[in-house]
C-alpha cells in the first residue's frame, strides 16, 4: 500500500522525475547499438573467443564515453579463467561388450576422467527418496555401490503418476539432478539412469555431447565447484535390458510393466562385470565480465548495490553460419546500456539515484551461466550489499502465444524472495508502462524451469531478490535467424522503461527491500 502510494503521489502532482529519463530510452537508440553489436562483425560473440572479446570492447568504450567508471575497482573488466572440455575416447564395458559413446551412452563433462567400475551394484527402481515413495528400503545399504534406476516416475494402474496423482509427471521425471542427489546422499559410488526415452532425446543433446564444453577453472581448493562429487551416467534402453537380465534375470519391459501395476518399484542388489571409461581432454582460456558503476547520490545509502545484469554474449559460428543473437541476448545488452546512460543523465542532474547501481554485463550464459556464477562467487561489491538483481535476457521478440500481441513481458522470480520488489514492479508497471505482465514461467512446475535458466539465478540462489525479464522463445531461438532487422524495437523500448522505473524505486527509496519470503525457491 505504501509503495502504491508513493507512486500515485508523485504521479498525480504532476510528472515523476523518473519519467522524464526514462523517456530517453527509445526504439532509435536501441536499433543504433543493437545493429552493431548483433552484427557479422562480432562473430556471434562466443564465450572465449576473438567476438566475444570485441563485444566486450565495444562496451567498455561505450561506458567510457559516456563518463561511466568500471565497476571493478575502476576496471571495466572482471577476468575469469575457463576449462574447455571435450569427451574423447570413452566407452562403457558391461558383460563381455563394448558399448559407444552417445549411440549407447552419454555423460557431461562434469564426470573426472576415470575407470567407474560396474561391480557390485543395486537396481533401486526409479531411483526416487521422498516422504510419499521411496526406492530405497531402509533394510539395504547402497553404500559405496552403484545405484541404477529407471528415468521418470512409477504411475498406478489408471495410468495416473503415483506422486503427483495426475497425468502429468512431476519433478522426479523432469530433473534427473534429484535422483543424483538422493544416490549420493545415501552413499552411492555412481548413478546410471537408465533413459526410457533415449532414442528420441539424443537428437536434442548430440550437438551439445559433441562439442566442447566450457566450465569455470575454480582456484586450487575450489575444483568441487566445478566437477560432480558423484559420477553418473544415462543409458539406452538396450544397455538397461542387459542390466536387469543379469540382476533380476527379466526383460525390463515385463518388470515395468509389474512395477506400475503393483504402484512400487522392485528393488534388488546384484553383480555386473564392467566399467565406464571417462575421458576428456581439456584446454584453458579467458573471458570476461564487463561492469559499470553509478555511484549512489546518498553518502548513507551508495554502499548499497543494485545490479542490472544481461549477458552479451552468443553461441557463435555453428556448421559456418555466424548467429548473431540479436535477441538472445543482444535486446538484453543493448537495454542495459541504455539504462545505465539514462540512470547517469538523472545522477548528472542531481536527482539520483541514492543507492548505486551497477550494469553487469556477463558473458559464458549460453555455457552454464559461468559468468554471473564466477561474479557471485568473486563479487567487486558484497553480496549482503546487494539489493536485487534486475536480469534482462530476451526481451526483443514475441512467441508463440503473443504472436497478435507485443505489449507483454513475461516476468519471472519476482516473489520468490521479496514481497515488496514484487509489489514495486507491479505498480512500476501500472503508474508507467501498462505492460501486460505474464507470470506463466514463474509458476514453480512450468516445465521450462526458466527461473533456473538465466543469470538472475546465481543471485537468487544467493538470498538476494531478483526480476527476470523475458519474452519467451521463437523459431530463430539459437538459430542464425536472430537477426537484429527482426527485433521490435518499440517493445524492448517499453520493457526498458519498466525496467528503468523499477530500479529507480529500489535505487530512491528510504528503506531497501527485504527478503520476506521464508520458503525461496531453490
Amino acid at each position: 500500500m505504501v509503495v502504491a502510494l508513493i507512486f500515485h503521489v508523485n504521479h498525480t502532482f504532476g510528472q515523476h522525475p523518473s519519467e522524464k529519463y526514462a523517456a530517453g530510452i527509445t526504439a532509435e537508440e536501441l536499433r543504433e547499438h543493437l545493429m552493431i553489436i548483433a552484427s557479422d562483425e562480432f562473430e556471434g560473440r562466443e564465450t572465449g573467443k576473438p567476438g566475444q572479446l570485441k563485444a566486450a570492447e565495444f562496451l567498455v568504450e561505450y561506458y567510457r564515453t559516456l563518463g561511466i567508471p568500471g565497476g571493478n575497482q575502476g576496471s571495466y573488466l572482471q577476468e575469469f579463467p575457463l576449462k574447455q572440455e571435450r569427451i574423447t575416447a570413452s566407452f562403457l564395458e558391461l558383460e563381455g561388450a563394448q558399448y559407444k559413446f552417445i549411440d549407447d551412452f552419454y555423460f557431461f563433462t562434469g564426470n573426472k576422467d576415470s575407470d567407474v567400475p560396474l561391480n557390485e551394484v543395486v537396481f533401486a527402481g526409479y531411483g526416487i527418496d521422498h516422504p510419499k515413495y521411496s526406492d530405497y528400503p531402509s533394510k539395504m545399504s547402497v553404500q559405496g555401490k552403484v545405484v541404477i534406476c529407471l528415468s521418470g516416475e512409477p504411475r498406478l494402474k489408471d495410468g495416473k503418476y503415483l506422486l503427483t496423482g495426475g497425468q502429468e509427471a512431476g519433478d522426479w521425471s523432469n530433473d534427473p539432478g534429484m535422483k543424483i542427489h538422493a544416490a549420493e546422499a545415501r552413499g552411492a559410488s555412481a548413478l546410471i539412469i537408465i533413459q526410457q526415452d533415449y532414442d528420441r532425446f539424443i537428437p536434442r543433446v548430440r550437438f551439445w555431447l559433441e562439442s566442447p564444453r566450457l566450465s569455470l577453472e575454480y582456484p586450487e581448493g575450489m575444483q568441487e565447484v566445478n566437477e560432480n562429487t558423484l559420477p553418473f551416467f544415462f543409458v539406452s534402453p538396450k544397455v538397461g535390458e542387459v542390466i536387469a537380465q543379469k540382476v533380476f534375470k527379466k526383460n525390463l519391459s515385463v518388470l515395468t510393466e509389474k512395477w506400475n501395476k503393483k504402484g512400487k518399484a522392485g528393488v534388488k542388489a546384484g553383480t555386473l562385470s564392467g566399467k565406464v571409461a571417462v575421458r576428456k581432454t581439456a584446454d584453458r582460456m579467458i573471458s570476461h565480465n564487463v561492469m559499470a558503476f553509478i555511484e549512489g547520490t546518498d553518502e548513507e545509502l551508495r554502499d548499497e548495490v543494485v545490479v542490472i545484469s544481461a549477458h552479451y554474449d552468443h553461441v557463435g559460428v555453428i556448421n559456418g553460419e555466424i548467429h548473431n543473437g540479436a535477441d538472445d541476448d543482444g535486446s538484453g545488452t543493448v537495454t542495459a546500456m541504455e539504462l545505465a546512460e539514462a540512470l547517469l543523465e538523472a545522477k548528472q542532474a542531481g536527482v539520483g539515484p541514492r543507492r548505486s547501481v551497477m550494469i553487469l554485463h556477463v558473458s559464458g550464459e549460453e555455457k552454464g551461466l559461468l559468468g554471473s556464477e564466477w561474479y557471485t562467487e568473486f563479487p567487486t561489491y558484497p553480496l549482503e550489499s546487494t539489493v536485487c538483481n534486475l536480469n534482462i535476457d530476451m526481451i526483443g521478440r514475441v512467441d508463440e502465444q503473443h504472436a497478435e500481441n507485443e505489449n507483454y513481458v513475461y516476468l519471472i522470480g519476482s516473489d520468490k524472495l521479496s514481497t515488496h520488489l514484487h509489489r514495486i514492479s507491479e505498480e512500476a508497471n501500472a503508474t508507467y508502462t501498462r505492460l501486460e505482465l505474464d507470470y506463466t514461467f514463474n509458476d514453480p512446475n512450468d516445465p521450462n524451469r526458466f527461473y533456473y535458466r538465466s543469470d538472475h539465478y546465481n543471485f537468487a540462489r544467493r538470498n538476494i531478490p531478483v526480476i527476470f525479464y523475458f519474452s519467451g522463445v521463437h523459431e530463430d531461438y539459437h538459430r542464425p535467424g536472430d537477426d537484429a532487422e527482426k527485433i521490435r524495437y518499440e517493445k524492448m523500448a517499453r520493457i526498458g522503461r519498466l525496467i528503468f522505473h523499477t530500479a529507480w524505486e529500489v535505487a530512491n527509496r528510504d528503506e531497501r527491500i527485504p527478503v520476506d519470503v521464508t520458503t525461496p525457491e531453490d
